[in-house]
């Protein structure tokens, strides 16, 4: 529905496209996948046109609509409802059951409709953006990084949501599980190029490395070639009796093409440095209770971790499961109960309050070397380049990085730090797809213990957890067990009181479908409406000439016309009558 031919686009004096074009078709939904600063975020503002194109043209059609979830959008209203209204078309402002549906399967509930914006975090700010983006029913959604800050029921909403979608959307993620169960084609940026495959990301890795492959062996061949001729002439170039075909060899390394061997691209590559534990029980919390005024969110809650466990914290956002990992490491001290810490045990914390607490006027490599002074400056440039900071790039000061930048930031610093138990509270979120594989990969062969906090479906089906902490309003539970063991005991289920977040968005699409049919019904009756005027204009028009007609019958004494006319007029105002009827009948339809 919307085209890229040619286009060129240069961002701080360094290219993000060459020469891109695709198309996006009636219908595909776009998964959009590339490293952070490829200029992802910068294709969509191509497409609303906030950003112009150095070269090159973008077709989009007359009157098509975009709808664009951005990470940060100002509001202008009090409270959640009236915020959120501002999404529907102008005739649906009334028709408020719309975006409450949407804000209930996004995890707001009936109370939260008229309380104040500011009583809400930021996480719940982004859901408060996207129920007024899907609303608002555009030809396009244009979604960047929509599962952030979502907990796993409201990405399961979003997921069947976008499935039934019937129009086109391009979403930017690093949650690969989200994007291919939602879309059909997949998008890639990667060196300055636009890929384009119908199917998953997994086909368009495949497509990159083997195309990366192909273009080194080619450019591989070209070299040896062109040795081998440079050898010939060097060799035979002085002799009468090659000098011919000397002189063809180097008119052949003239023409050959000129292959750049590909620039190296630094990848997330690492494993947490791992310091021995003697014993087998790392931390005991026993019967912990915690809470921010009247709200209990930690409720006589008990919790060993023990070596080489992997546990997971999971639930609805609000429900405790930050507050639970910053009373593990010691950063709050609970109301009541306690929690007993080996002297052995060495922390590693990912927190997203750590994050904030990074100093803007730093630079990494300040940043990786405070968090181990014994650190030389080459082990420190070492870790550095480990997160994608190499060379220079590692004095870029905090303030100048994005979100994840900075998320690997604060993995450097815990990698500078040799530790046997690691917190981790979604660490995922801002990393693009390469970095959430290279973080996976290092949990796996952690020798240590790991607690996490996910939302991400892939991340828990992936990592062998044996316990999970399940946070529900004011309680939490463990469960002993896998994820999958965990869906298929328990559930979810039982957080919906009035039916599950799938029924909420299939009940939203039902809805969508009925509004749909009503307006191809309206359609043909206002159709059969004009139909019918029109012939009754031309029957008023046969009426007033059988009318003149018979006057001059009367008139004439013509007895056999009267008869005639007489009976065409009673046939044909019976008519009118039976079409004035039905035309009254359709107006009182529509």
């Amino acid at each position: 529905m919307f085209d890229f031919q040619d286009v060129d686009k240069v961002f701080h004096d360094e290219p993000l496209f060459t020469k891109a074009s695709f198309g996006i078709g009636a219908g595909e939904k776009c998964s959009l996948i590339g490293r952070n600063g490829t200029g992802k975020t910068t294709l969509f503002k191509l497409i609303t046109k906030e950003e112009k194109p150095d070269a090159g043209v973008i077709i989009v059609p007359k009157g098509y609509t975009f709808g664009y979830l951005k990470q940060h959008m100002g509001f202008t209203q009090e409270t959640v409802i009236e915020e959120a209204k501002l999404g529907l078309r102008l005739e649906d402002r009334a028709a408020t059951y719309k975006i409450e549906r949407l804000l209930f399967g996004l995890g707001f509930k009936k109370e939260d409709m008229d309380r104040p914006l500011s009583a809400f975090s930021g996480g719940f700010h982004l859901r408060i953006n996207l129920a007024k983006v899907l609303v608002s029913e555009p030809d396009c959604l244009l979604l960047d990084e929509p599962t952030n800050f979502l907990d796993i029921l409201a990405i399961r909403f979003l997921t069947r949501f976008l499935k039934e979608w019937q129009k086109e959307c391009l979403i930017i993620s690093h949650d690969r599980e989200f994007l291919d169960a939602v879309c059909t084609h997949t998008l890639g940026v990667h060196r300055q190029k636009v890929y384009k495959v119908e199917g998953g990301t997994q086909k368009l890795f495949s497509l990159i490395l083997e195309e990366e492959e192909r273009h080194e062996k080619t450019r591989q061949g070209l070299e040896k070639k062109k040795a081998h001729a440079e050898a010939f002439v060097k060799r035979f170039g002085a002799k009468a009796s090659k000098a011919t075909q000397a002189e063809s060899r180097k008119k052949m390394i003239a023409k050959m093409p000129v292959l750049e061997a590909l620039a190296h691209l630094y990848h997330l590559d690492f494993n947490f440095n791992f310091k021995a534990f003697p014993g087998q029980k790392m931390v005991q919390a026993d019967n912990l209770k915690f809470g921010f005024g009247e709200k209990l969110l930690i409720n006589d809650f008990s919790l060993e971790v023990e070596k080489a466990e992997r546990i997971a914290i999971i639930g609805k956002n609000g429900e405790g499961k930050s507050t639970l990992l910053r009373l593990l490491v010691g950063e709050l001290k609970p109301a009541s109960g306690g929690i007993k810490r080996s002297e052995n045990m060495v922390i590693g914390y990912f927190g997203q309050s750590n994050i904030e607490r990074l100093d803007p006027k730093m630079s990494v490599e300040e940043e990786i070397s405070e968090a181990n002074s014994a650190l030389n400056r080459t082990q420190v440039r070492a870790i550095c380049g480990q997160m994608c900071f190499p060379g220079d790039s590692a004095l870029k000061k905090i303030a100048q990085l994005s979100g994840g930048e900075r998320s690997r930031v604060l993995l450097g610093k815990i990698l500078a730090k040799p530790c046997n138990l690691i917190l981790l509270d979604e660490p995922t979120n801002h990393l693009d797809i390469e970095s959430v594989e290279a973080l996976l990969e290092a949990i796996e062969n952690f020798s240590g213990s790991v607690v996490m906090i996910t939302h991400s479906e892939l991340i828990l089906t992936r990592i062998p957890f044996t316990k999970l902490v399940v946070c529900r309003p004011g309680k939490q539970e463990l469960f002993l067990g896998s994820y999958e063991e965990f869906l298929s005991k328990k559930g979810w289920e039982d957080e919906e009181k009035e039916g599950t977040l799938e029924k909420v968005g299939s009940e939203y699409h039902k809805e969508k479908e009925r509004e749909k049919q009503k307006k191809l019904e309206t359609a043909r009756v206002k159709k059969e409406m004009e139909r019918i005027e029109e012939e009754l204009a031309l029957l008023a028009k046969s009426i007033e000439q059988d009318t003149e007609a018979l006057s001059l019958a009367t008139q004439s004494k013509d007895g056999e016309a009267i008869k005639r006319l007489s009976k065409s007029l009673t046939e044909k105002n019976l008519q009118n009558d039976h079409l004035y009827q039905s035309l009254e009948k359709m107006y009182n339809e529509i």
